[in-house]
């Protein structure tokens, strides 16, 4: 991924279409910090808190792995805004 893919996905919500890229009010976010999806926005709101502390791993073909493969994120101790990344998975 080059400087221009990452600006392109600045400000972005992981999953959503393209015809609606940005977060909606009355939705909650994080931030994924690093890794393949970094500065991308993963709307939480739905998540129970046990969900929220285990992280995710989100489907992505930017990672090392490509398509089929995983970016593996989890919640930033002190700081439930972050998601920082902790490597690819298959």
């Amino acid at each position: 991924m080059d400087r221009d893919d990452e600006q392109l996905l600045r400000g972005r919500v992981y999953g959503q279409d393209h015809d609606r890229p940005g977060p909606r009010p009355g939705r909650r976010y994080v931030e994924l910090v690093g890794g393949p999806l970094d500065g991308l926005l993963l709307d939480i709101t739905d998540w129970e808190q046990h969900e929220i502390g285990t992280g995710a791993a989100l489907p992505t073909e930017l990672g090392r792995f490509g398509t089929g493969g995983r970016a593996m994120y989890a919640p930033r101790p002190g700081d439930p805004r972050h998601f920082d990344w902790g490597g690819d998975a298959p």
